[in-house]
């Protein structure tokens, strides 16, 4: 079994196409379905499912996906870490995070590393939690910025950029907007506004809320900010959300809550084995973070 064979196998896994799988390759594509063919016959089982309009993983394809990706993964890992003694990075780093990362400034964190690695190619993607930690569990991510989840998987590590209570945010002619706080209690019967499921701070509200037994509707759903600030604002509903949303520029009123405050926790996720380039990255964000990383602008 050759290494050019599982990155063709995990290209047309990835992408369920011969063709797409070889442009992206830059191979021939009866070079890599003969490749693909070999391999078949190396393991004894068919791959793929083959028709005119898709390609499918058999039973033995998805049996084989983790392992190519964990295969691949520590070659690549290896390749970074004699990079890394040469002084040089290099490769492919793979981030996730939610939306408004308001704990550090990440597009301008990985402008300054990809100024410091140019070698290093960054791709970036959005998403819920729990779809970012998968990603990172399946090597698709090398880390992911989200907010803490009940269960995480324990070949994975969790650490823990910040800590903020949640608020109330409301309209300003609301009658909690008076208040010194309000007790989640009272938002019994309330309309929300909040984002939707499994992002940002979502779950977090929804645990908090059915721990106080308190029933609640969801009458808007967004999945970014600002929008959910202008829906609050203007009277579509309350919503839970981290204290620091209340520097942004809105016409949401915000009123802290009453007694077990509960915590929005902003964690990085990375697997327990990392590559050169992202521990190099993480070390800027906590030196970001501490304001030990000076980022010009």
């Amino acid at each position: 079994m050759e290494l050019r064979q599982l990155e063709y196998f995990l290209a047309v896994a990835e992408e369920c196409h011969f063709t797409r799988a070889a442009r992206r390759m830059h191979v021939a594509q009866s070079g890599l379905s003969a490749s693909i063919r070999a391999l078949e016959v190396e393991l004894g089982a068919p791959l793929f499912l083959r028709t005119t309009r898709q390609v499918e993983l058999t039973q033995a394809g998805r049996a084989l996906l983790p392992e190519a990706r964990r295969a691949l993964g520590s070659i690549e890992s290896a390749r970074d870490a004699v990079a890394a003694v040469q002084g040089l990075l290099r490769g492919t780093l793979s981030v996730g995070s939610l939306q408004c990362l308001h704990v550090v400034h990440l597009p301008a964190v990985l402008s300054r590393f990809h100024e410091l690695h140019p070698g290093v190619e960054i791709r970036m993607r959005q998403s819920g939690n729990a779809e970012l930690v998968e990603e990172v569990r399946a090597g698709r991510l090398d880390l992911a910025f989200v907010t803490r989840q009940p269960k995480i998987a324990d070949d994975l590590r969790v650490s823990t950029l910040a800590s903020e209570p949640l608020v109330l945010a409301c309209a300003p002619e609301s009658p909690f907007a008076d208040r010194e706080s309000v007790a989640l209690e009272d938002l019994a019967g309330q309309p929300f506004v909040d984002f939707n499921a499994d992002w940002g701070t979502r779950d977090e509200a929804d645990r908090t809320l059915a721990a106080a037994n308190v029933e609640r509707r969801v009458t808007v759903e967004v999945n970014d900010v600002h929008s959910l600030l202008d829906f609050v604002g203007f009277g579509l509903g309350v919503a839970l959300v981290p204290q620091s949303f209340a520097a942004k520029s809105t016409r949401a009123h915000f009123v802290g809550l009453r007694g077990d405050v509960p915590v929005a926790e902003t964690v990085v996720v990375t697997s327990n084995t990392v590559s050169a380039a992202t521990g190099v990255l993480l070390d800027m964000v906590l030196e970001a973070r501490s304001g030990r990383l000076h980022i010009a602008g």
